[in-house]
């Protein structure tokens, strides 16, 4: 019984801090995703071309933070890696203004 509730509480924490650790400045975020993101995912997120994912319909933001981090640090398919150009803060703050769109 007290090895069930340490579990569920240590679950909770790990999810909480978790929210916690990845949230980041939308506006930061707009600004930096015009700047390195609209140019193939538009500036409203509607995409030039039908084979890359549009974030105004929701593709790919079901995924968790850190999974979208992931990607667009080591890049996907044809989209660049931007490890050295954008720290994790500022794909953070991306991840955060892509999610109000």
């Amino acid at each position: 019984m007290k090895t069930r509730l340490i579990l569920n509480l240590l679950t909770m924490l790990a999810f909480a801090s978790t929210g916690v650790a990845f949230a980041g400045d939308i506006q930061e975020g707009r600004q930096t995703y015009e700047l390195h993101c609209s140019v193939c995912h538009g500036i409203d997120g509607m995409p030039i071309d039908m084979t890359i994912p549009s974030f105004a319909n929701g593709d790919r933001l079901f995924q968790m933070d850190q999974d979208l981090l992931r990607s667009i640090r080591e890049g996907r398919e044809l989209m660049p890696a931007f490890r050295g150009l954008l720290s994790d803060d500022e794909i953070r703050d991306v991840i955060a203004y892509l999610r109000t769109l």
